[in-house]
């Protein structure tokens, strides 16, 4: 099931964060930010009425995108997650029950963390999609040192001042993927506008990564 999962972020790991936004607009940003190539969506749960933009989201892509919860910090939000439609547990820590909880349903996880014990707390629960987070407190230097240690199927993702305009050194230091909040949206924002900004992010991406 999570293998299934991760081929949204195979070609495209980015990580839309849709904080702030609202059901009767998540459709129309979502499918903004498809159309310009992301395939994986995230929903804080610290948003307006998260569950319902996510269950709007699950129900209009289906299995054509990964969509899930932000800011997830139990297991009984990990199932509401999961009645709404979510597939996505992301959270700013690494919590082992929240991580295997979602492990147990099939969801992919993907815990934030800051050191090697939060890293390798998070990969011994069963998560496999890390991210650094605030990657910009941190610095791309923390992740490099802390690649070098980490198990090859772990992927580790950068979160938190990591954009368009930021991203070589963060490629350099051989990060699998990023997660953008605020420079791809903000509660407001029309589709159009979602939608460019989005053709930005991953135009830099592929460009790094070519």
């Amino acid at each position: 099931m999570i293998a299934n999962l991760e081929r949204h972020l195979t070609d495209t790991p980015l990580v839309a964060i849709l904080r702030g936004v609202t059901p009767d607009a998540v459709a129309a940003i979502g499918q903004a930010l498809f159309d310009a190539g992301f395939r994986t969506i995230e929903v804080p749960l610290n948003s307006p009425q998260p569950l319902d933009s996510i269950a709007r989201l699950a129900a209009h892509f289906g299995d054509e995108c990964l969509v899930g919860a932000g800011t997830v910090l139990s297991a009984e939000a990990v199932d509401q997650v999961v009645a709404a439609g979510g597939k996505l547990i992301v959270t700013p820590n690494s919590d082992p029950a929240v991580i295997a909880h979602a492990v147990s349903l099939g969801l992919l996880p993907m815990p934030g963390f800051a050191t090697a014990t939060e890293a390798f707390a998070a990969i011994k629960a069963g998560a496999r999609h890390l991210k650094l987070f605030p990657a910009s407190t941190y610095g791309h230097g923390h992740l490099k040192a802390l690649s070098a240690v980490m198990p090859r199927d772990v992927r580790l993702y950068a979160v938190g001042g990591v954009g368009a305009g930021n991203l070589g050194p963060w490629i350099e230091a051989g990060v699998a993927g990023i997660g953008v909040g605020g420079e791809v949206f903000k509660p407001g924002m029309e589709a159009a506008e979602v939608g460019e900004r989005a053709r930005q992010i991953i135009s830099a991406w592929r460009k790094g990564t070519s």
